[in-house]
């Protein structure tokens, strides 16, 4: 098989990674605009270079006329969550589609079933229909779900990985491990504090929402009323603004939209 035939093969992929990419973008934004926490904090995709490609085809002894049956993550998507409890809203979320959208192949657990590199994430394969020029092709993709601490460590692992081979300093490997351990801990403390945190970012999401009401009203106003009645109104957004409450802003909101009644 040619590279040319290669480049060719990965189109469907690409267009595999950004579909599912969309997808799961589109529900996180769903979720925020309602006002609700979203376990998916960000997603990210890619397609495998075809170096990375052949090295694992050779590395497993997979023929290359095979690669597209054994080789199930060359199109790649990864979820992370901000707390390890969100992961498994997300594999729900994942198993919602299944027979829908797309077929769940496998799913793998090395967030019970650490590697002993340390690695922890958890893997859903799936096949996922393309629409193409030539008609429909079905193409294999990985969902990796994992927490904000594991995509750091990840990250770093696949660099030193790339860059040693199978030649990794033992004392990189020993402070890999290390950080594997301090990443697990992150994730501890994060579960310990979560309540907390999600209380804090509602309260900001309350009070960004508050403000973006408060502008829209104040531009309503600005279009009905002259610029002495409405430079006590600036002058009291602002009062209100240095003394950060939510609850005075929502008052002030309110008294807007009366107001706003009463001129239409």
């Amino acid at each position: 098989m040619e590279t040319l035939n290669l480049k060719q093969i990965l189109i469907p992929y690409a267009q595999a990674v950004e579909e599912l990419k969309l997808k799961f973008k589109s529900i996180r934004y769903e979720y925020l605009s309602l006002d609700e926490y979203s376990p998916i904090e960000f997603v990210t995709g890619r397609v495998k270079k075809i170096s990375s490609i052949l090295d694992k085809a050779n590395k497993k002894n997979i023929p290359l006329t095979q690669i597209e049956e054994k080789i199930e993550d060359i199109a790649g998507i990864r979820i992370m969550c901000q707390f390890e409890e969100d992961i498994n809203k997300v594999i729900e979320l994942v198993r919602n589609r299944h027979n829908k959208d797309l077929v769940i192949i496998e799913e793998r657990d090395y967030i019970t079933n650490m590697k002993a590199s340390g690695y922890r994430s958890y893997h859903i394969i799936v096949s996922y229909p393309i629409q193409t020029a030539m008609g429909e092709r079905i193409v294999l993709a990985e969902i990796q779900i994992r927490t904000l601490a594991m995509n750091f460590w990840a990250t770093i692992e696949h660099s030193l990985r790339y860059k040693y081979k199978q030649n990794m300093p033992e004392s990189i490997q020993e402070r890999l491990n290390n950080a594997a351990q301090a990443a697990y801990k992150l994730d501890l403390e994060m579960a310990q504090i979560r309540e907390e945190v999600l209380k804090a970012q509602k309260g900001f999401q309350t009070q960004s929402n508050t403000v973006g009401n408060i502008f829209a009203n104040i531009h309503s106003l600005a279009k009905v009323l002259g610029e002495q009645e409405m430079n006590p109104i600036y002058e009291k957004f602002w009062k209100l603004w240095e003394e950060d409450s939510v609850e005075q802003m929502r008052e002030f909101n309110v008294s807007l939209e009366e107001l706003l009644r009463e001129k239409r």
